[in-house]
Order: structure tokens, then sequence, then C-alpha cells
């Protein structure tokens, strides 16, 4: 049966006692508005981790000042009947309070040089000083042996392992597989903003990614593959921020390099920013 837990004391002791018995310890943070790709990423982690703690903390830091932090939609009922139907152990629920004790405005903070600054941190300034700043306390809090982070956020992915490294926590991370819709959309909380003329649409996206796939293992140019991803997006009526092919470590491959890639996107159609990415 699924605790929920809002006292960062109660929590470490919860943890205490797991690791008192030999247990390993599991979490999946989270924003709240589960998905099933939010439940997959608590099925992976039950895989390496004897208990599981998924929180759900809507960050403020992560948030830039055009952005939907006060639309984001709550959903804690909800989330927790999917959690213990997923086999979560514990839900960590905090206030900003308790993640943010001197408040966010004096609150330290964790910078991940270098593949924080491309692509997501060149559009959503201070974006993954957030998603780090957020994440650390996490780590502190709960001691986990793993964490499980979805895929469809491949440069956060990137980011937190780069940090996981630097910092010596002695966490496994671990990267789940994008969950999608019927019509190859990517599971997102934001979806539900798309009105009933854009969701037909939103599939786009992934038909985009798969073009460039096809473009680059035809051996054509990655610019011309680019650029060619982001008319089709253009056409269909997306604002692009960015249509990339790069390499697993988000460097810039060379045309005909060999090798593992993955393409990556990121446009607005209406009101809602949508990611996805296809690694080939």
């Amino acid at each position: 049966m699924l605790e929920t837990i809002t006292e960062l004391s109660a929590l470490r002791a919860r943890v205490r006692q797991w690791k008192r018995e030999g247990l390993r310890v599991g979490l999946v943070p989270t924003m709240g508005n589960l998905h099933a790709g939010h439940y997959s990423l608590v099925m992976l982690a039950r895989q390496y981790a004897d208990r599981v703690v998924s929180s759900v903390f809507v960050n403020p830091t992560q948030f830039g000042p055009n952005e939907d932090f006060t639309r984001y939609p709550r959903t804690v009922e909800a989330d927790k009947s999917g959690l213990e139907g997923a086999g979560c152990d514990v839900l960590w629920l905090p206030t900003v309070e308790s993640m943010y004790p001197f408040g966010v405005e004096l609150a330290s903070n964790v910078h991940v040089p270098g593949v924080s600054g491309i692509l997501e941190g060149e559009h959503r300034p201070g974006h993954f000083d957030g998603v780090c700043t957020v994440v650390s306390r996490l780590f502190n809090q709960v001691q986990p042996d793993v964490a499980a982070f979805g895929k469809k956020d491949y440069q956060q992915l990137a980011v937190v392992r780069q940090m996981v490294t630097d910092l010596a926590f002695p966490i496994e991370v671990l990267g789940g597989s994008i969950v999608r819709e019927a019509d190859g959309l990517a599971m997102s909380s934001r979806n539900q903003y798309l009105g009933a003329e854009e969701r037909p649409r939103a599939a786009e996206i992934r038909k985009a990614l798969l073009d460039m796939r096809e473009g680059i293992e035809a051996g054509r140019p990655r610019v011309e593959v680019e650029a060619t991803a982001a008319k089709r997006l253009n056409d269909a009526g997306f604002v692009v921020d960015y249509t990339v092919v790069r390499r697993l470590d988000l460097g810039l491959p060379v045309d005909g390099e060999r090798g593992a890639k993955v393409a990556l996107i990121a446009a607005k159609l209406g009101r809602t920013r949508l990611i996805d990415n296809m690694e080939f």
C-alpha cells in the first residue's frame, strides 16, 4: 500500500529503516500530473531497487518568467492511485518551504556547465539550474541507490548524469524509454493543453523525427536534414525552437560520421511547447 509522507524527518526515518534492513532504494522525481510514462519509470526503478520513492513537487525554480508554473496541473489524488498501481512504496510530497527553507530567492543553486547551456538551455535560460537544484535536494533527502528519469527529456537526463558524476553522488541513473500515444505523440503532462484541432497535428513531431533518422541514414547532410524537418513542422503550424541531430553526448556530428545519433525537436503548437527525440 502506498504511504504518503509530507515531513522530511518522517521520510528520512522510513529510508533509514529500509537501509537497516539492507534494502536498495529507488527514486522517481516528478512534478505530478502523472501518466503512463511516469508509471513506467516507477516500474523501471523497481527492477533495480527493493523500495521505490516517487516525489511529486512542482518546482518553481525550473519555470521561466513566461512559463506555466501557476497553470501546471496538480492532480495529487489521481497520482496516488496511479503510483500505487505501479508498485510505488512512498509518495514524497514536500512543500515549497521544506524544499527551499530560506525561500527560492536565497536558495543555493546547482549549475552544471557545458551540456546545460545548449538547446533547451538556450531557449529556457536557468531551466537546468532549477532542475539540478531540486534534483540534488531530492537526492540528499531520499538517499537513493538508483534514480529513474525519462528519455523524453533527453538533455535533462544528460545534465543529471553529468551532475551525478561531477558531485560523486553514489547513485545509478536509469533512463526510461519514451512512452507514446497510439499516434506516436510522446506522452507529456503538457499534452492536455493542446486544443481539439491541435492534438492530431501534434503527431507531426514524431513523423519529423522519423524523417530525420531516414535522412541521416541515407547520407544526406545534417544541416539539410534539420532544415527539412523544421520546414515540415512550420508548414504544419508549429513554431520551431530547434530540429537538430547530435551525437548521443549532444556533441555536433560531422557529415558521414558513423555511430549512434539522436534527433531532437522542440516546437510550440499554439500555446503548448512540445519536445521529443529519437535515438538511432
